[in-house]
């Protein structure tokens, strides 16, 4: 019996009530300011599950919609609903969310504040993938942003008041050239209303999609890390706390594909047509030299940083290639990369909380010495290698084959850079975790069945959606198909 409640507000509700219990909370009571925002997280699982259950994929258009005028005069409203895309990533940011304050759980400073912003942050993230508004939607983004300049400057390491500032920058001038988009969506339209399904209507002219779709790919492309304006990412990665790291890579940079995919696709076909051969090209280099580049790190942080621009890479390929299967592969790839990239850092994190070393250098037999906490570090590498198994595998294998088929030379050149790939991870094992033993590191306490709960999670995720990938195409596919058809 589904519940009879506005079910996706309820998601958005549950960080903001969280938050206002950690704010009210006496910062003397740390470990009641982290079961509440554990429940919080709990109870956005619960319904993101929820709305999983409900979610009907044969039924066309949003679902669990509601709607509420706000500023009539200027056409916004209060809308939200979810499609087969939404539904995906509501469930990918509870997740991630959740496994995230398990991770923080032995944070001793200011953790009241940190749990505030890190709410504050997630409540940004839910209401992008919920909202049916351009103006809720934008502001939503912009809460999702700004958190993260006070979470990384206050509680991250390795210059990371450099780091804090140059992804506020590169963020802010992303959205300095999305909003006039928005804007010019608005007044083209005529119809006076910011309610992206009722502008999806609009014909907007050739010359104006053209003109004005570089400005939303871009704007959105910044934040999924779009090559060449990509540096802040890794650097970010470095320098954020280990939950932070989790939800900058796992949820954060999934708003800038979401938003193409909501937004610049479906409003702007003819634009999308137009520029994708230039946005795919821009999205190989993205894959090719994201991993190159991580070949070359020492620094566990940045090569997992550098991965994250090579596996975004994929995903706005898929984007660009247009196709049914090319944007069912960016969207599990989306999923995927961002469970993977949680247990990256989550992972490291374990390790760098002891140790307060990166450097892979400085290791050697890891696997001896802390076997569970290498294991889990293990398996995200052999995720992100897309062997078969892992939930990467079949978004890597949609949209690699989707490109040779539109893009031949570019397909094979972003096939090559998952071997590299495969280089890059395999001498991170080696060096770190199979070499001898350093006795520096025989003191390394192991992961103990509290600090594996939310490792344990996320790798149970990897392995159900690639053992079972329909549990996520038979909700995907219905959207994309009809996404396609529109394009």
């Amino acid at each position: 019996m589904p519940l009879d409640i506005p079910i996706l507000s309820t998601i958005l509700a549950c960080p903001v009530v969280g938050l206002l219990l950690v704010l009210v909370t006496p910062g003397t009571r740390p470990t009641l300011i982290k079961v509440e925002s554990a429940l919080s997280a709990l109870a956005t699982i619960v319904l993101a599950a929820t709305v999983w259950h409900r979610y009907d994929p044969n039924v066309a258009g949003y679902q669990m919609v509601e709607q509420l005028p706000w500023l009539t005069r200027f056409g916004i409203s209060y809308h939200v609903g979810v499609d087969g895309v939404g539904v995906v990533l509501t469930m990918l940011n509870a997740i991630v969310f959740f496994t995230g304050v398990l991770t923080m759980w032995t944070l001793e400073l200011r953790v009241k504040e940190f749990f505030a912003f890190m709410l504050l942050l997630v409540v940004g993230v839910f209401g992008v993938f919920i909202s049916l508004d351009l103006f809720f939607l934008f502001f939503f983004y912009e809460v999702a942003v700004l958190p993260m300049y006070p979470l990384i400057a206050v509680w991250g390491s390795t210059r990371k008041e450099y780091s804090a500032m140059k992804l506020t920058l590169f963020l802010m001038a992303g959205s300095a050239l999305l909003f006039p988009g928005l804007i010019a969506l608005y007044w083209a339209s005529g119809l006076g209303t910011w309610d992206i399904p009722a502008l999806a209507g609009s014909a907007y002219s050739r010359e104006f999609q053209l003109f004005v779709y570089p400005f939303l790919y871009v704007g959105f492309g910044v934040l999924a890390g779009m090559f060449p304006f990509h540096t802040w990412s890794p650097t970010g990665h470095v320098a954020a706390p280990t939950a932070v790291s989790m939800l900058h890579a796992g949820v954060l940079m999934k708003l800038g594909a979401f938003g193409i995919l909501r937004v610049a696709l479906p409003l702007l076909p003819e634009g999308a047509e137009f520029w994708a051969p230039t946005f795919a090209l821009l999205a190989t280099i993205n894959i090719v030299y994201g991993a190159f580049v991580a070949l070359r790190q020492d620094d566990f942080k940045y090569v997992i940083g550098f991965s994250s621009v090579s596996h975004m890479g994929i995903v706005l390929l898929g984007l660009n290639v247009m196709t049914i299967d090319g944007i069912n592969g960016a969207v599990f790839q989306m999923f995927a990369h961002g469970i993977m990239t949680a247990l990256f850092f989550s992972a490291v994190g374990f390790i760098y909380d002891q140790t307060h070393i990166r450097d892979i250098n400085a290791f050697g037999g890891l696997m001896k010495q802390v076997p569970v906490a290498g294991t889990f570090f293990i398996m995200a590498g052999l995720c992100g290698m897309g062997i078969p198994g892992f939930a990467s595998f079949w978004a890597e294998l949609l949209v690699f084959i989707a490109a040779i088929r539109t893009y031949p030379i570019l397909g094979v050149l972003a096939v090559a850079g998952l071997v590299v790939t495969a280089l890059y991870m395999l001498r991170v094992f080696g060096r770190a975790f199979f070499e001898p033993v350093n006795p520096r590191w025989n003191e390394l306490v192991d992961a103990g069945p509290w600090a594996a709960v939310p490792r344990v999670i996320l790798i149970g995720v990897l392995l159900l959606f690639g053992f079972a990938p329909f549990l996520l195409l038979d909700i995907v596919i219905p959207t994309t198909r009809r996404l396609v058809e529109g394009l």
